[in-house]
């Protein structure tokens, strides 16, 4: 029964109920083990406190009690009500804590928990028989009262502490998965990016550099005759092949290394270069142009003059190019227009992704990218890049 004192027999009992709902977590403990263990525990509580001469009712009630330890799990609030007894009338304290913390991990805070630790409390409270319940003096009472909040609220701050890791363990594992969900998602959206940039890249130097090929080629089948003239238009294909092949092979590195550096790329500084391998006249004009370029913004300036060079090539042999870079407002303006064919050339092939791709970069880097043909025939190319992203 109930009485006051026992604080040893307490201290066991508060000991065994935290190791069985630690065990109760352990996915390593079977869960025979686990009601065995809890049985066993509430048995033991029973049988080392009763007294000689118990009333046979107080034995039954309590066996009745531990008997509800194994069903706890399946009907967690309808074993509270069947340990209440044993321990209101008999000795089963630690069965009634035990079915009311799995009470309150599987209902948490269920007016069913509630209800259950009220009835624990007032077993812990009330003496049984009541004759001696009204015997007790205040003091005694009002330990029974401090007992009885500490037999009723331990198991269900425990089992709170349970539901709530799992409710938490379930929500992590959620967000892992949703996390890994976000990363593949990443993972696909910086390849294709990937991919995307790496084509632009490949039209860009390829288109180009293929087509100066090709028109040298021309002009060496055209001059066979003057032998000073084919090596000198020999020798410009040859280093034209020589710097396509660097650039393929500049790319094919990024592509494998899968880095998000680019690597070194051809910027403004090279546009020189550019337009004195590039066979067509060019008037160029750079105004104002910053002494800091980023370089993505530097690779687009180049790229978009190489990709207008080479439609010149192609759609306008003979024409002269004009290009004006001019920075200012925070960005840089490129525009390149061209005049007319002045002579019929020979027919290039032509896929049509490199303004495609122009229009792209730029609105990747926040620019914009326009195109039209002119009143005299020809046709402008303008490009805006921001400086600052």
């Amino acid at each position: 029964m109930g009485s006051p004192g026992a604080g040893a027999a307490d201290r066991v009992r508060r000991a065994s109920l935290t190791g069985v709902f630690a065990a109760l977590r352990r996915p390593s403990v079977s869960v025979v083990g686990v009601e065995a263990a809890a049985v066993l525990l509430a048995v033991l509580d029973v049988w080392l406190v009763i007294p000689p001469k118990a009333q046979p009712y107080s034995v039954y009630l309590s066996a009745a009690a531990c008997l509800a330890v194994v069903f706890r799990r399946r009907f967690p609030f309808l074993a509270v009500l069947a340990a209440v007894p044993g321990f209101l009338a008999g000795w089963a304290q630690l069965a009634s804590m035990i079915n009311l913390g799995m009470l309150a991990t599987r209902r948490q805070l269920h007016w069913q928990t509630w209800v259950g630790a009220g009835l624990v409390f007032i077993c812990r409270f009330v003496q049984w028989p009541l004759e001696d319940f009204v015997q007790l003096s205040w003091r005694e009472h009002f330990l029974d009262g401090i007992y009885g909040v500490l037999v009723a609220g331990m198991p269900i701050a425990i089992g709170l502490l349970i539901g709530a890791r799992s409710e938490i363990s379930a929500k992590l594992a959620e967000l892992a998965k949703s996390r890994d969900r976000e990363r593949r998602f990443h993972a696909d959206a910086v390849r294709a990016e990937e991919r995307a940039r790496l084509a632009r890249e490949m039209h860009d130097v390829v288109s180009h550099q293929i087509t100066l090929i090709a028109m040298q080629a021309g002009a060496l089948q055209a001059q066979a005759s003057n032998e000073a003239r084919t090596q000198e238009t020999a020798q410009v294909i040859r280093q034209l092949s020589t710097r396509t092949l660097e650039e393929l092979r500049s790319l094919v590195s990024v592509l494998r290394s899968g880095a998000g550096d680019d690597g070194p790329r051809p910027g403004i500084g090279e546009l020189d270069h550019l337009i004195r391998t590039a066979d067509v006249p060019v008037h160029l004009t750079v105004e104002r142009l910053p002494d800091t370029v980023p370089s993505q913004v530097s690779a687009a300036a180049y790229r978009t003059v190489q990709e207008c060079l080479t439609n010149v090539h192609k759609h306008a042999p003979g024409a002269t190019a004009t290009i004006r870079i001019q920075g200012g407002s925070g960005a840089l303006n490129i525009e390149v227009r061209n005049e007319r064919a002045s002579r019929a050339g020979e027919h290039l092939p032509s896929g049509g992704h490199g303004l495609t791709g122009l229009a792209e970069r730029a609105r990747l880097l926040g620019g914009s990218f326009e195109t039209a043909d002119t009143e005299d025939g020809g046709f402008r190319v303008r490009a805006r890049y921001p400086l600052e992203r």
